[in-house]
């Protein structure tokens, strides 16, 4: 952990300690504490979309430069956003659990990511409805579409294009909407999984922007910002691409 967030918690543990006996000398004296109010409705991010990006981008600077897990005040962050949220950023990414966005943008807390995550960061219809819900009802001003290196949906897309392997279950249904980028990649110059990730990326951004009246509506007005990316396994890295 790191020094600041040490001397944190030692604040934290004094403060608490002095209103614990606050706290008990009035049930001492006959006196009950009062409830606690309930948390205001919570308004929107002022962030614009290009600050969000960059708050993203310094986070994951952090991350890659000084990765380690401070220790959060979960419990009053929890209590904060109990009664709402307003995030600053969409993701969709992949289901892959060595990309958990929040930990590779620099240890976010609670109530600053709304988070997609599925086998390959595909735009589903049920995907599509939570990004159109996270921009318009919640207002958050940047939609990221980051894929990551060595995707396990993007291979098996890849063998697909390559050789047509049947896929069992919902497992082929799921990757057929990698496809399209697997198949206008194949045979290009380069790694095929990557070059893949990287454009079943920017087809998953384009088409946000193109199917989504909504999203489409708000970015012509300036109050969304659509972009893709890759996230390197190796080095921590997040390649913002478009």
């Amino acid at each position: 952990m790191c020094q600041s967030c040490i001397d944190q918690a030692r604040r934290q543990f004094l403060t608490r300690s002095a209103l614990g006996l606050a706290a008990g000398a009035l049930v001492l004296g006959g006196l009950e504490r009062p409830a606690r109010a309930a948390a205001p409705a919570v308004p929107p991010t002022t962030l614009t979309p290009d600050e969000a990006l960059a708050k993203l981008k310094d986070g994951n600077k952090r991350y890659v430069e000084a990765p380690q897990l401070c220790e959060a005040d979960m419990l009053k962050r929890r209590q904060e956003v109990a009664q709402g949220q307003a995030p600053w950023a969409t993701v969709l990414t992949c289901a892959d659990s060595r990309v958990p966005p929040e930990l590779l943008f620099g240890g976010l807390n609670l109530g600053e990511l709304f988070v997609c995550r599925n086998a390959g960061n595909t735009a589903d219809v049920a995907t599509l409805g939570t990004i159109e819900y996270g921009a318009e009802h919640l207002g958050s001003p940047l939609i990221v579409v980051m894929g990551h290196e060595r995707c396990g949906a993007v291979k098996a897309a890849c063998e697909v294009a390559e050789k047509g392997t049947k896929l069992p279950g919902f497992i082929g249904p799921m990757v057929d909407a990698i496809l399209p980028a697997a198949r206008a990649e194949k045979g290009k110059p380069g790694d095929f999984v990557a070059n893949v990730v990287r454009e079943n990326a920017r087809r998953t951004a384009a088409k946000i922007g193109a199917e989504s009246e909504i999203v489409k509506h708000l970015e012509h007005e300036k109050k969304v910002k659509i972009v893709y990316a890759v996230y390197d396994l190796d080095t921590g890295v997040v390649e913002f691409i478009g």
